[in-house]
């Protein structure tokens, strides 16, 4: 069946209009009640109940997480998948607008099921948990969930207006080191100092880190020092996190800390354990096509998206794993000037101001236009998957 695609767009404007102050009343109910990783239970009853009144299909407990869902309209391939992140920051709140994303994802989806409506594939809304630690959509991919999705895409509020996210591979390792105790005046040979072994690998990686490629760092911090001062400390702990711009350059990464930390150990004479202590958040690849594609629909709200600064970072995020599986897009747009930041009591102020009520908006209705243009266009599905990390996927291609 042929479909005008500027009737469908024109469409989807006029149901996010219908619909605008119920979405922000969504955005600003989660600003107000912030939960946190895998505890988000209030959020996915909110979320999960507006979709089954919009007539989406809900499964809860995706992946064996209590606080993830999906909520499908429509069979079969193209499928589009639109992101939900809900989980704040303990301290702070939603100080990296997640109610903002959850309420774009939400609108996005039921706006776009409501131009389309069943017969054009499938409009997939996806609950992630945990995006500020635990990974939800890790263990979503790893569950199944991208594996027949053609898209994936939502957009994140920041202090830059990019097109695309900088987004670094990371993970956390945890390193102990056991020595022997001994009382450090009357038998100080007797004792082998662990945490002299911890603080030796900390100047091992400082010396590594001053010749590390771009974007690739290590931080560590002292979890166990030892019980007392007057005991030689027989174990001691840290844990390090570990960022570089591709997920292959995280694995070298990780193998020259664990080479560091059995250096310092043969030289101490202590032994080491080195073990992962978090999912692995691979590096963001982004879809030019549907990118391209959400920056010219944003472009009618009054908003310009442009590449990111070379050079500049914005942290890491379980969407890199979605990306490595299918095309999408994870674009920011600003709520608040570039001297910000978030994860500030500002930023979490500006999640609920006016700009983050039109940003709300902007995107939402651009992103429902991408995922209309991904169900409906198959040149342009056909070109996400040829530039999708040379064709390389878990997902399967369409026919």
């Amino acid at each position: 069946m042929h479909r005008d695609p500027d009737a469908l767009h024109r469409r989807v404007r006029q149901e996010v209009t219908d619909r605008a102050d119920a979405l922000w009343g969504v955005a600003s109910a989660l600003h107000a009640d912030p939960e946190y990783a895998f505890a988000e239970r209030r959020a996915c009853a909110l979320l999960t109940g507006e979709l089954r009144r919009a007539g989406f299909e809900v499964r809860q407990d995706v992946a064996g997480l209590p606080t993830a869902f999906t909520a499908r309209h429509g069979r079969g391939r193209p499928a589009v998948a639109l992101l939900l992140e809900y989980d704040a920051l303990p301290g702070l709140g939603h100080a990296c607008g997640h109610n903002l994303i959850a309420a774009a994802g939400l609108g996005a989806a039921i706006a776009a099921r409501a131009a389309l409506g069943p017969d054009a594939g499938s409009v997939l809304a996806v609950g992630s948990p945990a995006e500020e630690g635990g990974g939800g959509k890790v263990l979503e991919v790893e569950a199944g969930v991208f594996d027949h999705v053609d898209a994936a895409l939502m957009f994140h509020p920041g202090v830059y207006d990019w097109v695309r996210a900088p987004l670094t591979a990371q993970e956390q390792y945890r390193v102990g080191f056991h020595g022997r105790a001994a009382h450090p005046t009357g038998n100080p040979t007797e004792g082998i100092d662990a945490l002299a072994a911890l603080v030796e690998l900390f100047n091992v990686l400082a010396a590594l880190g001053r010749r590390l490629p771009e974007a690739s760092h290590v931080q560590g911090i002292v979890t166990h020092g030892g019980t007392a001062t007057n005991i030689v400390p027989e174990y001691a702990e840290g844990l390090f996190g570990l960022r570089a711009a591709t997920t292959d350059a995280l694995d070298d990464l990780a193998g020259q800390v664990r080479s560091a930390a059995e250096g310092v150990a043969l030289a101490t004479g202590t032994t080491c354990a080195v073990e992962r202590a978090t999912v692995r958040y691979e590096h963001f690849r982004d879809s030019g096509a549907l990118s391209g594609r959400f920056a010219a629909h944003l472009r009618r709200a009054g908003i310009t998206v442009t590449p990111p600064v070379p050079g500049v970072y914005l942290g890491s995020s379980d969407i890199g794993n979605v990306s490595g599986r299918v095309p999408a897009i994870h674009p920011f747009v600003a709520i608040m000037g570039e001297d910000g930041s978030d994860h500030t009591p500002e930023f979490a102020a500006a999640a609920a101001s006016d700009r983050a009520r039109h940003v709300l908006l902007a995107a939402t209705e651009a992103l429902a236009c991408t995922a209309v243009d991904v169900l409906c266009d198959a040149d342009l599905r056909a070109e996400a998957w040829r530039g999708h990390d040379h064709g390389i996927t878990t997902g399967t291609a369409p026919r």
